[in-house]
């Protein structure tokens, strides 16, 4: 291939060439309008080139551009291998920058960007919804301008971030408990990490009142045994009443051994999270068996009616669905009064799913204690529950119970009504 600038020479000689023959032949200005007509022809052929350049560059399409011949060729060649490259190497950019974004935005913390002005620069949609941020509304925004808690405000202008910062009370119902922390980064830029602890809080609330509630369950029977144990030692009493106060002591020590066992019932049911077995539960034999419960614990105080609906047998654990089962009979059995009523049933409904109810005539539940029943050691009435024996798991063991089942449990009451507890099955758990 001739190099471009040779050929450029070429033409400037050929046409000082044609215009000395001219002259030689006939008239200087002759001469002069043959060289200019042949020098225009390549201006003419660049003028036309740089307008469709132009016309390409404008477009962005440069390297979708036909390849000119002649002096052009070369030139526009490297041009589009120039911007091919450079875009190549944008889309890349923009690729791993996409990344990173999708990266920040699959965290499970809230993560924000903020310049050396404490300016919003980037937040990701966990951010947004902790601090009611809009990212598109609030960029470049001072951060302090929009979380205006005093301990906040006071972290970032200490300028001491070696230590996190608790936020209680955040996000749009204010029941967010938030840990933060700046971390310097770049140009006196700061990245600061959120992370949502409400559920850590809530689990530290919940082991400290266990401890306390255990600690307060044990100390009365434990009380109880050492005042009757002292009574024993050191008076000289009648035979009568050592059996009356070792009955006594003896009812203590059964509560303790019932709350022992509840607890260690309701610490495996809480360490196994896989679904229980499938084994084939005859809901016949099951109901004769909390029938003859029922009838001991009752001693004839109730109507105790029990009704199977539905010949379809139950899949799971046998052990644990006597017990759930059980729990929330002899729960029905000892809040209703005496001369009340309580039906137990098994049936499977319209949707195909089983519903084992116990309902009884008792003094029914207020609503606002309904959501905290499955709690452990909550009790809508403290003195009643110790006087029918109660150890306040129950219902936590029936709630751990239902969930390895996949069942459901409903709860229905209304005071001076009584209440239905029910357990709701899948049809999975079905033996059809």
């Amino acid at each position: 291939m001739i190099p471009a600038l040779t050929r450029f020479a070429f033409i400037v000689c050929l046409a000082f060439i044609v215009a000395f023959i001219v002259l030689a032949n006939s008239s200087v200005e002759l001469a002069i309008s043959a060289g200019i007509s042949i020098l225009a022809v390549p201006l003419v052929y660049s003028y036309i080139n740089l307008a469709r350049l132009r016309r390409y560059v404008l477009s962005d399409t440069i390297e979708k551009m036909p390849l000119p011949s002649g002096f052009w060729e070369e030139v526009f060649f490297k041009l589009q291998r120039l911007v091919r490259n450079l875009k190549q190497k944008i889309r890349t950019i923009e690729q791993q920058h996409d990344h990173f974004i999708e990266a920040f935005q699959a965290s499970p913390n809230g993560i924000i960007m903020l310049d050396e002005s404490d300016q919003i620069e980037w937040c990701n949609s966990i951010a947004e919804r902790f601090f009611g941020l809009i990212f598109k509304r609030d960029v470049m925004q001072r951060i302090n301008f929009l979380i205006r808690r005093p301990e906040f405000i006071q972290y970032l202008h200490k300028r001491n971030f070696e230590d996190s910062l608790l936020l209680e009370r955040m996000g749009p119902n204010s029941n967010l408990s938030l840990m933060l922390q700046a971390f310097p980064f770049g140009q006196k830029r700061h990245l600061l990490l959120v992370q949502d602890i409400t559920d850590l809080q809530k689990a530290d609330a919940m082991r400290r009142d266990f401890v306390a509630n255990v600690s307060h369950e044990m100390r009365t029977p434990i009380t109880v045994l050492m005042g009757f144990l002292e009574t024993v030692q050191s008076l000289d009493l009648k035979r009568e009443q050592q059996d009356q106060y070792f009955e006594m002591m003896m009812s203590q020590a059964q509560r303790m051994k019932s709350l022992v066992e509840d607890l260690l019932v309701l610490a495996n049911l809480e360490a196994n999270t896989l679904p229980a077995t499938t084994a084939v539960i005859k809901v016949e034999t099951l109901m004769a068996l909390l029938k003859n419960d029922a009838e001991a614990l009752s001693q004839g105080k109730h109507a105790l009616n029990f009704h199977v609906n539905s010949p379809i047998n139950l899949l799971g654990d046998e052990r644990e669905i006597l017990s759930a089962f059980g729990n929330l009979v002899s729960n029905a059995i000892r809040y209703t009064p005496d001369i009340g009523a309580v039906d137990v049933s098994w049936r499977v409904n319209e949707q195909g799913q089983g519903e084992f109810s116990v309902t009884d005539t008792g003094p029914g539940i207020a609503s606002e204690h309904l959501p905290r029943l499955t709690e452990r050691f909550y009790r809508v009435d403290r003195s009643r529950s110790r006087d029918t024996g109660g150890t306040g798991l129950g219902l936590a063991i029936v709630k751990h119970i239902a969930n390895r089942h996949q069942a459901q449990l409903v709860i229905e009451s209304m005071p001076g009504r009584g209440s239905t507890f029910m357990l709701r099955f899948p049809k999975e758990r079905l033996d059809s």
